[in-house]
């Protein structure tokens, strides 16, 4: 195997840490989470309180400064372990950077170092019932009032860490005439009238996910809620734009790393079990195909940790990212499917970790802009644009 150059001693010092806090606060109650549909918010404390919560972030407003690559960790570490209900990514490395990246001061201020510590949740909230990965199509809106402030309506499905969120940024229309040049982020907090989770949906896979919907009524949302403030006031759409690589890149590092966890329980199992008085190993068919598996996940390591250095350098375009994200999760689904079908009949089973992986891994080629979207960003950027 071509051995990784990604990561110095420092990052794996980190794994090993990392490691162990999920051996000891997720592991043995990561089921018993899928059980109840969300983790304990406790978890997310404990997270905080071991610097485990948005590291990337600056010292300054509560992180440790550190690189993507210490994300990047807890991402494979959380996937190898099929730990799917830990939302800390989407928290630390989408919801966070948003705020970073875009935030006035006085809002890096208020909600970064609470993120950093796990007092507050973060969510973000694109898709709707009419629009997932078309967010053009968004009809949320927020309009702005006589006295500055937005009254925001609408609703919103499918987001992650939904069930806790205390902090959402909410993605609306602020000029609706204006199609996706009248979009802006907007901070809504828990608690602001108006503003409610809805049910916690029951999903295929990712059981341990607090995927809910989001309800906003009537929400006044102050101007200085305004992500950017009066300076980005239709100008979300473009700041989406902007963080999409990155957010597609981590779906393309916890693919392979989930794939590479399936191929290794597979191997593991296959020597174990027996089948007309051998191992399932000893047959051909059973070598070849994981050694066709095996190949394949290790080109998508080798690519995957190609765009984690252009990340690191600012260099990754969205059409690379895209090819990251389409082609590892379609691999990954691949992958989920060869080895149920090499575990046999206990690959049908929920106590089975390859049949959670199998469940947990459809959902990959779905968001963060379906697989389709992403050949069609690939071949706008080849200049073969459609309509």
């Amino acid at each position: 195997m071509i051995a990784r150059t990604l990561f110095n001693a420092d990052h794996e010092s980190f794994r090993s840490a990392f490691h162990k806090f999920v051996d000891k606060e997720i592991a043995p109650f990561h089921a018993d989470w899928e059980e109840q549909g969300y983790v304990d918010r406790e978890v997310w404390r404990k997270a905080g309180t071991n610097g485990y919560l948005c590291p990337t972030m600056p010292e300054e407003y509560g992180g440790a400064g550190a690189d993507k690559l210490y994300s990047v960790v807890q991402m494979e570490e959380l996937a190898r372990g099929g730990f799917s209900g830990i939302g800390f990514g989407l928290h630390s490395e989408i919801v966070a950077p948003y705020i970073l990246h875009y935030g006035t001061e006085e809002q890096k201020q208020r909600y970064l170092p609470r993120l950093a510590s796990g007092e507050m949740v973060g969510a973000i909230a694109m898709s709707e019932p009419a629009a997932g990965s078309d967010l053009q199509g968004i009809r949320s809106t927020a309009l702005r009032q006589a006295d500055g402030s937005y009254l925001l309506n609408g609703s919103k499905t499918f987001i992650t860490n939904g069930w806790h969120a205390d902090l959402v940024i909410v993605v609306a229309k602020t000029n609706p005439a204006a199609g996706a040049k009248g979009t802006s982020l907007l901070l809504v907090e828990r608690g602001m009238p108006g503003f409610e989770t809805g049910k916690r949906l029951k999903k295929l896979g990712l059981k341990a996910q607090d995927t809910s919907e989001l309800f906003f009524d009537n929400v006044r949302v102050p101007a200085d809620q305004l992500l950017g403030g009066a300076a980005l006031e239709n100008r979300g759409f473009v700041c989406l734009m902007e963080q999409l690589p990155w957010e597609r890149t981590q779906i393309a590092v916890t693919a392979v790393e989930a794939s590479q966890s399936a191929i290794d329980q597979t191997v593991a199992y296959v020597k174990d079990r027996h089948v007309f008085g051998q191992p399932v190993a000893a047959f051909q068919n059973t070598r070849y195909k994981l050694a066709e598996l095996q190949t394949q996940v290790q080109v998508a390591r080798v690519f995957v940790d190609k765009c984690l250095e252009l990340v690191l350098q600012d260099k990754l375009d969205t059409a690379t990212a895209s090819m990251a994200k389409y082609w590892t999760s379609d691999l990954q689904c691949q992958v989920m499917d060869e080895c149920v079908q090499l575990h046999g009949g206990y690959g049908y089973m929920w106590e089975v970790p390859i049949t959670r992986a199998y469940a947990d891994a459809r959902v990959q080629r779905i968001y963060g802009g379906t697989n389709e979207i992403m050949k069609e960003v690939i071949t706008r950027a080849m200049g073969l644009g459609g309509k």
